[in-house]
């Protein structure tokens, strides 16, 4: 019996509630869901990443047959794969010959405009519907931003508060009388304050299957595969909701910021890969985070901080994409040109923070977003990496990164590669910052208190040099008016010391 429909679920897209499968009846509407190697393999996807996406997309095509659903399910290493999602889609129509193929749109721009001359290319017709997991439309953004000089995430932040009604009291003001608390959230950790132990999920015999097949198959891929903690189930993502509820959140406001060596996790939700690709309900989570805070289990730093990276960051970035794209990440504001080290594919450096927190990243696809901010991040932007590649390392590297929230993250906000369409200023530290929010200066051969010798730590000249050969790109943003008077005035002698220390750094990175 020909199905009425054909309903195609992306590997990003495993939630029962999505817009495609709304009105799938069982029994007469049949699903697909296809690992193909052209998505497996644009970027060098880390391992871990690998493991999660086919695992969690193994999982979802046993809830959907329990569910009752005809699933025809094309694994990576079966022989008539076609090889991508069209060539999937074809063979499949060709084969059952549905009235129409239902999908919901995809949340990056390449497949988006692929899948809209599907239709064409399939001979049937396609329904695309909207994507709605997120908490703002790509509309509802447009109109936002319309009419704005400048677009702001804290401003956004709000009117998504007000919006949804997301941490206000009785008379609807923010809780507290703030709407941010980012001040009370950069402490350093204390010595000898106790990170609760994380559980992993259990790995059962798919997800056994699916690494031994990764490992095979991908052995030229970044990353280690073990140890394996990513939820690959909505029972087990639920479970690491509630864990972090109740063991992590009442202490991530205070330090969210703060980097400890051999302490990758400390406080974090590690939350962001269930909810990119549909295991958890991004809003679900905010309503469970708040009623913590009103049950009086967390402070309203921990909660706030908590929501704002998901209502505010999260719904903000994806918007911009769409609104930016589809050149946004062309860009190169600063000029930047210099090829990506080795060291960031293999973690081995002397400057002890980018090699825990690249090293972090190789080790389980994840680095909290300080590490990739402030020490990763900081580093590309200070030494002039060129965007493009530093862009599609971010990509391919973290387990929660797809395009629609990399690529703003770190075209705009780490390198600024957008001149200030994303972040008011550069994200630009010298090693002080490090020291100041980590321990990682302590295990480290430099030493941020000096900026010229041997001992130097790269971050300090680095900083200068940056300033100093942007200065016609930024001498005039007034975020960077106390920097430039300080570097102005140095004597020409401190300046050139300083930039050709820089150099010495630079110089065989090239």
């Amino acid at each position: 019996m020909k199905p009425a429909t054909l309903r195609l679920v992306l590997g990003d897209q495993l939630n029962p509630h999505l817009t495609s499968l709304q009105d799938a009846v069982p029994g007469q509407d049949h699903i697909l869901m296809a690992e193909v190697m052209s998505e497996a393999s644009y970027v060098l996807h880390h391992k871990q990443k690998l493991v999660l996406i086919f695992a969690a997309m193994r999982h979802f095509a046993e809830e959907l047959r329990q569910r009752g659903f005809t699933v025809f399910y094309t694994r990576l290493d079966d022989p008539a794969n076609a090889g991508s999602l069209l060539a999937e889609a074809q063979r499949h129509a060709d084969l059952l010959e549905p009235q129409k193929l239902i999908l919901t749109e995809p949340a990056e721009w390449r497949l988006d405009q692929e899948m809209r001359g599907w239709e064409k290319r399939l001979g049937r017709p396609v329904e695309i519907r909207p994507d709605r997991r997120f908490l703002c439309s790509r509309a509802s953004f447009a109109a936002w931003a319309e009419g704005k000089q400048q677009w702001r995430m804290e401003y956004f932040y709000r009117a998504m508060r007000r919006r949804h009604g997301v941490l206000l009291d009785a008379a609807g003001e923010p809780e507290g009388g703030r709407w941010n608390f980012d001040a009370e959230n950069r402490k350093p950790l204390p010595a000898g304050l106790a990170i609760p132990p994380r559980p992993a999920p259990p790995i059962d015999a798919i997800t056994a299957d699916v690494i031994a097949m990764v490992q095979q198959r991908f052995a030229h891929h970044p990353g280690a595969i073990a140890p394996f903690r990513w939820p690959v189930t909505r029972h087990d993502a639920e479970a690491a909701l509630q864990w972090f509820l109740h063991h992590a959140l009442p202490r991530f406001g205070d330090y969210q910021d703060a980097m400890a060596k051999g302490q990758p996790l400390l406080f974090h939700s590690l939350l962001s890969t269930s909810i990119n690709i549909g295991l958890l309900d991004a809003h679900a989570v905010i309503r469970a985070a708040e009623a913590e805070y009103f049950a009086g289990r967390v402070p309203l730093n921990a909660a706030e901080g908590f929501i704002r990276q998901i209502l505010g960051w999260r719904e903000y970035v994806h918007g911009l994409y769409w609104l930016l794209m589809p050149d946004y990440g062309d860009s190169n504001f600063l000029a930047a040109h210099r090829p990506l080290p080795e060291f960031f594919w293999t973690g081995q450096t002397d400057m002890q923070c980018l090699a825990e927190a690249i090293g972090d990243t190789l080790r389980q696809a994840y680095a909290h977003h300080i590490q990739r901010l402030m020490v990763i991040g900081n580093f590309a932007l200070l030494a002039g990496l060129a965007p493009k590649a530093v862009q599609q390392w971010y990509l391919a590297i973290y387990a929660d990164a797809f395009e629609w929230v990399e690529l703003p993250n770190t075209h705009g906000m780490a390198l600024f590669a957008d001149g200030g369409r994303m972040a008011s200023k550069p994200y630009a530290a010298s090693g002080k910052y490090i020291q100041r929010q980590s321990d990682y200066c302590r295990h480290c051969r430099y030493d941020p208190g000096q900026s010229s010798g041997p001992r130097a730590c790269p971050f300090n000249a680095l900083y200068w040099d940056f300033l100093a050969r942007n200065t016609e790109q930024l001498q005039n943003n007034q975020r960077l008016a106390m920097p430039y008077r300080t570097w102005n005035r140095f004597t020409p002698a401190r300046q050139a010391a300083l930039r050709a220390q820089a150099e010495l750094f630079l110089a065989p990175l090239s």
